[in-house]
Order: C-alpha cells, then structure tokens, then sequence
C-alpha cells in the first residue's frame, strides 16, 4: 500500500554539524519523486532520514519531522528496524549477500520478519517478487546459484526484488544506475515506472536525464558553500522544473553552468 510522505522543517545533523537544513516537502504515493543536485548538497543524507538509515552513523539525529500517513517515523515509540521495513533502500552498487544463492538473496528479509513462513508461502513470494523485479525469465533455472553470479544489472534488479519481498510502502533508491551500463540502465528505469503503480518511489540521481524521464515531482539540493548545510532550493512537477524552474540556481544546474 503506497503511503505519502509528509517532511517539515527538517534538519540533520552529525554530532553538531547541520548536514542538511529546513527541508519541507510532501512525497505523494504510486510516484516517484527525484531527488538533483550537486555531490555534497544533501540529497543521499535527506534520503536516509526517510527510513532513519542515518542513524545507523553515531551521533546522527534530526530535527522536525517525517509523517507517513498518520505515523511521525520519529515518534518516541517508534521502533526504527519497523521503519525500515516499511521505507526500502536499494544502493548505488548492488549488493546481494555473497553467500547467499538467489533464492535466498530474496528470501532473506522474508525470514527475518516472519520466522514461521511456510516453504510453499515462501516460495510463491520469493517468485512474485522476482516476477515484480522483472528478473524472474532470467533466473527461475538457477534459483540455487550464488546471486553474486549475476551481472551488475541483474544483481541491482535482485536487490530491488529483496527489497519488495518484505512489501514496504515505500521505496528508496540512492543513485541505483550509476554503477550500470546504458542498457541496464534503461531496465532500471523500465522497472522503476513500473513499480510507481504499487509503490512511493523516491529517486536520488546524479543523471538529469535520468530524473526527466522517471519522476513525476523534482527536488533541487544545493548548498551556499562548502560547509554549508544542504537545502532544498525547490520542488515542482518534473516538466516545470526542467522547463521552467522559478529559481535561478535550479537553471544554472540543469543547463550545466556548475555541479
């Protein structure tokens, strides 16, 4: 069930240094939201603090707030390992567990969570998830072989199929393509437009071609200086901002003038 995202006045912090400053937005669901803006401007660490990966970095911490639905995702009893399962992240390199076979790549995050599944239970989710991830033709002979074994392209598509498996609401990908060939590529992004039906999707990307053709809704990060926290400088329709954005620093990265 996609769920919408609601952030306001964030700020996050590492130990006393403000990261990333002010940040409102609202992410809304069975769309993907693309996340530009030069390296060091905040968009991997905002992304993080939507499934409170960051706090996974000591002293790291925020300040404002993140709503999914009705759930503040930093409320004092929120459990964050819950948060996680329902916010999926899929990375820029593709990381399958090495020694694990296909299979259990994607059965792994199905055990954690729900140690009673039954084998046929499992196996019907370990397939739909793999069929979701478009991989399933490519694999379904060697469930049983190492996932490591795949190409760069198939591993990120296994990867995208561990993170669904556990049927979150929402999905993160920091920069998925960037470690792929032009043709994975375009099987990422065939993916990803069509996971929007079922999932929140929010996209950091480097490539703005990549944010034209994927997103709906377009963030712009920028920061004033080095040192500087992060800011959202503006998010709009995804057409608006590549055609018509209202700030000038927004033209200035996309036609290329820095970044």
């Amino acid at each position: 069930m996609a769920k919408r995202i609601e952030v306001k006045d964030l700020d996050i912090y590492y130990d006393k240094f403000l990261a990333v400053q002010g940040v409102s937005m609202t992410i809304e669901p069975r769309s993907v939201t693309a996340l530009i803006g030069p390296s060091g401007c905040g968009k991997s660490t905002f992304l993080r603090s939507l499934n409170r990966m960051h706090e996974l970095v000591p002293n790291a911490r925020v300040e404002g707030t993140v709503v999914m639905d009705d759930q503040d995702l930093y409320g004092p009893n929120v459990d964050p390992v819950s948060v996680r399962r329902q916010v999926g992240m899929v990375f820029q390199r593709p990381n399958p567990f090495p020694t694990m076979s296909i299979y259990e790549n994607v059965a792994a995050g199905l055990r954690l969570n729900n140690s009673r599944i039954g084998k046929r239970d499992l196996d019907d989710l370990v397939e739909r998830s793999l069929r979701s991830a478009n991989l399933w033709n490519e694999v379904k002979d060697r469930l049983n072989k190492p996932g490591s074994g795949l190409s760069g392209g198939q591993q990120q598509r296994l990867c995208i199929a561990r993170a669904i498996a556990v049927q979150p609401d929402v999905l993160l990908m920091d920069e998925p393509c960037s470690a792929l060939d032009p043709i994975s590529t375009q099987a990422i992004e065939d993916l990803i437009n069509e996971l929007k039906a079922d999932y929140t999707i929010v996209i950091v990307t480097h490539n703005m071609q990549q944010a034209a053709r994927v997103s709906d809704t377009t963030g712009f990060f920028n920061l004033q200086g080095v040192g500087q926290p992060g800011q959202l400088v503006e998010i709009d329709d995804t057409t608006k901002v590549f055609s018509t954005p209202s700030n000038q620093a927004t033209e200035d990265y996309i036609s290329g003038r820095f970044g």
